[in-house]
Parts: structure tokens; C-alpha cells; sequence
């Protein structure tokens, strides 16, 4: 379209310019649409300038390949400097078009300014015709406005009239409702009082009723007026037992009334049996549609507690047979003692079954009843009220506490663990029958009412069981070390009681099996209490057993390795003689040698019981931290009490312990008293011969006492840790040191023998060290100074002690043994030196 309207323009544009004798006319529609001016202006042109395209084509070339000089940047042609010449010598003008052009752009302009006055004078003309037709417009709007605020208050009023023949009509149809349910009302007591005067005839006279109550079509409908007579005749009898009147027809209202109600109460019930007769037989066919219209009209009866009460009883789950066979299969065969294993595989199997026969149950019920929450109640409360307790009854035989049964027939151990279990599964099943459906049966409490019996008295059964547990595991550790000492009867008296002895020292799994004891008792006191302060209170019992055990068994474990120590202490007695003869001698060396092996035997027995003492202690602590303390917390000193009551229950070990580590020292100083008197030579520490090179070993003496403390103490640096080895060794240490003293006591030095004791100092100290006791150090230290008073000259003892004068009276002691103590006359020397002394 565009394309043909400018082709139009254009040609108009071309007829107009050609000739001088036609001017150009410019019309308005030619500036509408799509205008260009550029189109124009070459329209206007092409006639008077045919060459205007092809000049400015190649113009645009020119300048676009850069040829040619005259071309100037804004378009025009450059002149040749002879262009003046030129023209003058041309007879024609250079463009001769310009007075066309001229003429036809003055002509264009003049048009062009008289259409923007046409234009100008149509917008003028427009604006004017827009203001009229605005003015009529709003006239008109401002018209409608006000009939539509007409037609809003008709239609208010046409609403306030339907609202109010709405409120009339609805008011008619209550009156109505209300006249036609007053209607309905009192034609059904006229239907009422006609069939309670039929009641009211003679008693037990059921014969003359209508037929609508011996139609079994119209049963629902006969079971429903019944109860209404029935509820209307009662009511009035109370009302007339409670209203004093000595109207003859009142008492005679009064005696036909009961009449109905008797006859009533007959009728009901020979209705109820019928019913319930006709939906045992349904229920036996399965017909369930017949079993609903049944419970349906039954419900009208007590609310169908019969019907509901009848169906349950009638359930095969609970045959006296089936009850049997819940028993058989849970305690297995008959005189054997049960297996808590098998008794839980056994109840969680009929429990599963009676689960899902109560699951299938309720389905029949749902499709039954109209009320299957209350049926499922009963039937739940049934499972739990006869199934399950006497099941309980023959498997949980509550044993005497005066005289229970021996750990052969299974002990109070047994009855525990089935109860436990017994509570565990029947919790399970309540939880069951829960999910499946119960109805606001309280199934958690039935269930907590079965064992309330069995939970009264239950940590006193608790408890009594730990000792007889405890008392058994003592008669078999005694039967095992009876059966030893039988085996090892060929063996020496002293070596025999070693052995005895270690066949009944403490034995760290005997005290891991006290602790599993209390741990299966604490996990009862949680399964079968839930409030805190009742677990704590158990809980706590039962730890008290655990301590109690304990105690017992390490302390006297610790007194048989304590009479060990006195048998051998008692032995080497026994061989101590005076002087004899050189066989007697010889055989009482001997004794004393087997005396001493087997004091060294008991030590290292006792260090043992000490050990395993201690790992005892350590579990039943840890047990304590683990599992005791978390249960103890939540009630006030429960904590604190069980606390000092392990440490109570400890002291008596902890005291035996003390006495049992004195015997030890005492055994070790005894041994060491006797490698020292019967080795040590009085030619060691005085030579005949000052003159000898000196013999810098140890003496064979201190020799075997380093040996033998090396061996024997190897067992004490096992077992003892902490403080308890600190203080065993700081005493041994102090005790070694003074009887050092008294052994050399008996012995004269010559320099040479000072020399060989420093070495015998030497190598005790450098044994001691071991024991990492400050204070022993030192006093073996000083030992070795004390050692030179042997070894320097007279005249230089009075300097030897300077530095140390802590030391000095211990050392006059070593001084008067030396061998020219008396010749140097040391002592006259020393008064003068140290008055002190004297």
C-alpha cells in the first residue's frame, strides 16, 4: 500500500512539474501515513533534472574510491583556476535549471504554508467540536449517576422486603415444624399409651399384645417402643414413690403401672434372648449383615452391654483348652525347670497370636457393632483379666523367702529372671493391643495391676537372691580348693599350705561376676519402675549387696594370704636354736632354708591378693561411675550416701591390706637377718693383713640379700601402685637401713674392712634407689660418709663430720668399732674434741 501510495504521489508530483503553464499542487493527504521528505524532494526534481540521480550515484562513487581533486568535503565542485575563463567564454549559464527550480520551490512553500492555515484551522475546529462533545458527555454521565442511585434504593427496598417475607415465612415453617413434630408428638403417645394399656393387663399375660410384637419382620421397631413404655412406666413409678398422695386412682395408676413395668421387663428380656440366640446362630454362619441388624437393635437393650459381653465370651481365645496349651508351651515339659530364654521365645509367640486374634476380631467387630470401641474394650480387658493371668499364675510361683529353692532347682535367680521377662513381653502385648484398638481402656494400668503382687515385695526377693548367688559362688571357690588340697596331699606341710593358699586367692573374675549379678539386678529395678526416687532407693539396695560381697570376699582373701604369712612367720620360728651340735645345726640350716622359701612363697601369694585386690576395687568403681551414680543423682544425698558407703565397705580390705603388707616387711627383714648371720664373715671387714690389695666386690653376704630383695620385692613393684608402693618401700627402705646398723653393730674394722663396707653401702644404695624414696637415699648416703670413720686416721676423724654434724652421734657409734679404737685412744681424742660426746 505504501509503495502505491508514494508511486501516486510521485506521479502527481511529476504531471504537476512538467511544463511552466501547470503548477505544482501539494493536497494534505499527501503528508499522511509513512512521509518522507527526501522522497518528496527527488519527486519534485527528477522531471527538471533527469540527470540528478546518475550525477549524485556518480558523485558517491568518486568520492568513495578517492578519485578526482575537485570534489570539496561539503559536496560542491571544485573550480579550475582557468574556470573564470571558461564561463566567460561559454555562451550558455553553467546550470541552466535554477529559475525552474526556483519557481517550482516558491510555488511548493506558498502551498505548503497555505495547508499548515488549513491544517491549523482544522485542529481549531476539532478542539472546539472536543469540548462540545465533552461537556455532553459529562451532562450524560452526571444523568446516569443519578438513575443508577435510583436503582441501588430500589433495590435496597426490594431486599428489605424479601428479608422481611423471608423472616415471616421462616417463622411460619417453625410453627409449622413445630405444630406437625406436636402432631408427630402425641400421635405416638396415643400409639404408646395404646400398647402400654395392652402391658397393663394381667402379669405375665403376654398373649393379647399386638401383633407388632411378635412379628420378628418388626423386631428393631417392637424393641424400640418397648424400651420407650418400659422408661415412661419407671419413671412414673419413681415420681409416684416420691409423691404422697392418698388418692385412690393414684394408687391404683400406681399398681397397673407396675404391672406394665413387669410385663415389660418379661417381654424385654424373652426379646433379648431371641435376639441373642438369632446372632449366635448368624455368628456361627458368619452372616455378618444379620449380626449387625442384631447388635444394632440389642444396643437398645443396656446399650448392647449384653450383646458386646456375649460375643466376647464366645470367643475360642479364651477355651479353658487353649488356656492349657498357653501353659504347655511356654514352661515346656513337665518337671523340668524352665529356661527364661524359652519362656520369652514362648510368650512372645502366644502373645504375637493373641495380637493378631484381636487384630481379626476387630475387624468382625467394626463391621458388627455399632459402638467397636466399647467391644474392643471389653475383649482387650478379658485378654488382660483371664488369659494372661493365668497364664502368669502357673509360670510365676512366688518362692519363700524363709526357705527358697536351691540354686539346683533354679534358686530365687530363676523366679527374677521370669519375672522379668514375664513383665517385659506382657508390657509388649499391651502395647500391641493398643495399637491395635481398646478404646479408652487403661491397658498400661491393667496390665501394672498383674504384678503389683509380684512388685510389692520385689527387692527384698532381689536382694535375698544376691546372697544365695554369693553364698553358692563361695561354697563351689571352697569345694574347688578342697578338691586341690585333696589332689596336692603328698606334698610337705609348709609347701602344702602354699598351695592351698594360692588355690583360694582372690580371683578378679569371681568379683566381674559379683559386679554382672548387680548390673542383671539394676536393669530389673529400671524395667519394673519408672519415677526416679523408686529406682534410686532399689537401685541403691541392691549396690549395698554388691559392697557387702566385696568386701567379704577380698578382705578374706586377704586374711588367707595374711595366714600364709603367719604359717611362715611361725615356721622359720620353730627353727631358730641355740647352739648344737654341728648335725643338728645342719638340719635346723636347712629348715630355716625351706622356711624361708616359703615366706618368700606367701610374699609374693600376698602381693598377688593385694593386686587383684586393687583391680577388684577399680572395677566395682568403675561400675559405679557408669552405671550406679546416673541412676543415684536425681534425688537429693542418694549420691553422696553410696559414696561413703563404698568407702566404709572397702576400709576392713584396706585394714587387712596394712597388716598383710607389716607381714611382708617382717618376712623380708627376716630372711634378710638370716643371709646376714649366716653369711657374713668377721674376716670380710678385718683383714689380718692391712698390707693386701683390697677386695673391692660387694660381700657375698650383701650380695645374696640385694639378690634375694631383687626377686622377692619384683612382685611388690607389680602389685603396688600410687602411694600404697611409696609407703610400702619408704618403710621397707627405713627398716633395711636400721637393721643394717644393728648387723654391723657385731662386727670390728680394720681399714681394709672400712673399705669393703663402703662397697657393701654402695651397692644396698644403688638398690634402694630403685624404690624412689627420697628419704631412704639420703639415710644410705649418710651411711657412706659414716663408712670413711673406718677408713682415715685417727687424727682426721675430728675433721670428717664437719660439714654434717646431723650425722655425728650415729657416727661415734661406728667409730667404737673400730679396730684401734681402744689402742689410738680414739675416745679420749673425741672427748676433748666434741664435749657432747661424753
Amino acid at each position: 500500500m505504501r509503495e502505491t501510495r508514494d508511486g501516486m504521489k510521485a506521479d502527481r508530483f511529476s504531471r504537476s512539474a512538467s511544463a511552466d503553464s501547470d503548477p505544482l499542487v501539494l493536497d494534505i493527504d499527501d503528508f499522511k501515513g509513512a512521509f518522507s521528505f527526501d522522497g518528496l524532494f527527488g519527486n519534485l526534481v527528477n522531471e527538471i533534472l533527469p540527470s540528478f540521480q546518475e550525477d549524485e550515484s556518480d558523485t558517491t562513487e568518486a568520492h568513495g574510491n578517492g578519485v578526482g581533486s575537485d570534489a570539496l568535503p561539503n559536496g560542491n565542485l571544485r573550480a579550475p583556476p582557468d574556470a573564470g575563463k571558461s564561463a566567460q567564454g561559454l555562451s550558455s549559464p553553467l546550470f541552466p535549471e535554477v529559475n525552474a527550480l526556483l519557481s517550482l520551490f516558491k510555488n511548493s512553500c506558498k502551498q505548503l504554508v497555505d495547508l499548515r492555515k488549513q491544517v491549523d484551522g482544522n485542529l481549531s475546529d476539532l478542539k472546539k467540536e472536543v469540548v462540545v462533545q465533552d461537556s455532553e458527555h459529562r451532562k450524560t454521565l452526571s444523568e446516569l449517576e443519578k438513575g443508577v442511585d435510583g436503582l441501588f434504593d430500589s433495590f435496597a427496598r426490594l431486599d428489605l422486603r424479601i428479608s422481611s417475607v423471608g423472616q415471616t415465612a421462616a417463622k411460619i415453617g417453625d410453627h409449622l415444624q413445630s405444630a406437625d413434630a406436636q402432631r408427630e408428638v402425641a400421635s405416638q403417645t396415643i400409639e404408646l399409651i395404646k400398647y402400654l394399656m395392652e402391658f397393663n393387663g394381667s402379669p405375665g399375660d403376654l398373649m393379647e399384645l399386638s401383633p407388632l410384637f411378635s412379628d420378628d419382620s418388626r423386631v428393631a421397631e417392637a424393641a424400640s417402643i418397648a424400651q420407650k413404655l418400659r422408661s415412661f412406666a419407671e419413671d412414673d413409678i419413681g415420681g409416684q414413690a416420691m409423691t404422697i398422695s392418698s388418692a385412690v386412682g393414684n394408687a391404683t395408676a400406681s399398681r397397673g403401672l407396675e404391672v406394665a413395668v413387669a410385663n415389660l421387663q418379661e417381654y424385654c428380656n424373652e426379646l433379648e434372648n431371641r435376639l441373642l440366640s438369632r446372632f449366635d446362630l448368624a455368628s456361627q454362619k458368619r452372616e455378618l449383615s444379620t449380626m449387625r441388624e442384631c447388635a444394632k437393635i440389642l444396643s437398645q437393650f443396656n446399650r448392647g452391654t449384653s450383646a458386646m459381653q456375649h460375643y466376647v465370651g464366645l470367643c475360642p481365645m479364651f477355651d479353658l483348652e487353649v488356656m492349657n496349651a498357653d501353659a504347655e508351651l511356654v514352661l515346656g515339659d513337665q518337671g523340668a525347670l524352665p529356661s527364661p530364654s524359652n519362656v520369652a521365645r514362648g510368650l512372645s509367640s502366644i502373645f504375637k497370636e493373641i495380637t493378631e486374634t484381636v487384630r481379626k476380631e476387630a475387624a468382625t467387630i467394626a463391621a458388627v457393632f455399632p459402638s467397636p470401641n466399647d467391644v474392643m474394650s471389653i475383649l482387650v480387658q478379658r485378654v488382660l483379666e483371664d488369659r494372661v493371668p493365668k497364664l502368669l499364675e502357673k509360670l510365676l510361683l512366688k518362692p519363700s523367702l524363709v526357705s527358697p529353692p536351691a540354686m539346683e532347682e533354679g534358686g530365687l535367680i530363676l523366679y527374677l529372671r521370669l519375672l522379668a521377662v514375664a513383665y517385659e513381653k506382657t508390657q509388649e502385648l499391651a502395647r500391641d493391643l493398643r495399637g491395635v484398638g481398646c478404646g479408652d481402656l487403661d491397658v498400661e494400668g491393667l496390665t501394672e495391676s498383674l504384678f503389683l503382687p509380684h512388685k510389692a515385695i520385689y527387692i527384698e526377693y532381689e536382694q535375698a537372691s544376691l546372697r544365695q548367688l554369693y553364698k553358692a559362688k563361695m561354697e563351689e571357690l571352697r569345694a574347688e580348693g578342697q578338691q586341690s588340697s585333696e589332689s596336692s596331699g603328698t606334698i610337705g606341710r609348709s609347701k602344702g599350705a602354699s598351695m592351698a593358699s594360692s588355690h583360694q586367692q582372690i580371683s578378679v573374675t569371681v568379683v566381674t561376676e559379683f559386679v554382672r549379678w548387680n548390673e542383671e539386678a539394676v536393669s530389673r529395678c529400671t524395667l519394673f519402675s519408672s519415677q526416679p526416687a523408686a529406682i534410686a532407693a532399689n537401685v541403691r539396695a541392691v549396690f549395698t549387696c554388691l559392697l557387702d560381697q566385696v568386701s567379704i570376699y577380698i578382705t578374706e582373701g586377704l586374711e588367707r594370704a595374711r595366714d600364709s604369712l603367719t604359717e611362715a612367720a611361725a615356721l622359720r620360728e620353730r627353727f631358730v636354736l641355740p647352739s648344737v651340735s654341728r648335725r643338728v645345726a645342719a638340719a635346723a640350716a636347712s629348715a630355716a632354708e625351706a622356711a624361708a622359701a616359703a615366706g618368700e612363697s606367701s610374699f609374693r601369694s600376698f602381693m598377688v591378693s593385694v593386686q587383684r585386690c586393687g583391680s577388684s576395687v577399680a572395677i566395682v568403681q568403675q561400675y559405679f561411675a557408669n552405671s550406679i551414680s546416673r541412676l543415684l543423682l536425681p534425688v537429693d544425698g542418694a549420691h553422696a550416701a553410696s559414696c561413703e558407703e563404698m568407702a566404709t565397705a572397702m576400709s576392713s580390705a584396706e585394714g587387712a591390706a596394712y597388716k598383710g603388707l607389716q607381714q611382708c616387711i617382717e618376712t623380708v627383714m627376716a630372711e634378710v637377718e638370716r643371709v646376714l648371720s649366716t653369711e657374713q664373715k668377721v674376716a670380710e671387714y678385718r683383714s689380718p693383713d692391712d698390707s693386701i690389695v683390697p677386695d673391692h666386690r660387694p660381700t657375698q653376704a650383701c650380695s645374696k640379700v640385694v639378690a634375694y630383695l631383687s626377686r622377692v620385692l619384683e612382685s611388690a613393684f607389680t602389685a603396688l601402685e600410687g602411694l600404697n608402693k611409696q609407703a610400702f618401700l619408704t618403710e621397707l627402705g627405713n627398716r633395711l637401713h636400721k637393721g643394717l646398723l644393728n648387723h654391723w653393730q657385731k662386727f670390728t674394722f680394720n681399714a681394709s674392712g672400712g673399705l669393703r663396707l663402703k662397697r657393701d653401702i654402695t651397692e644396698y644404695g644403688e638398690f634402694v634407689r630403685s624404690f624412689n624414696a627420697p628419704s631412704v637415699d639420703e639415710k644410705f648416703e649418710q651411711l657412706g660418709i659414716m663408712a670413711n670413720v673406718f677408713i682415715v686416721a685417727p687424727e682426721s676423724l675430728s675433721t670428717l663430720f664437719e660439714g654434717t654434724p646431723s650425722i655425728r652421734k650415729d657416727a661415734q657409734r661406728f667409730i667404737q668399732l673400730r679396730e684401734d679404737y681402744k689402742s689410738a685412744k680414739i675416745a679420749a681424742r673425741l672427748s676433748s674434741l666434741w664435749p657432747s660426746s661424753s
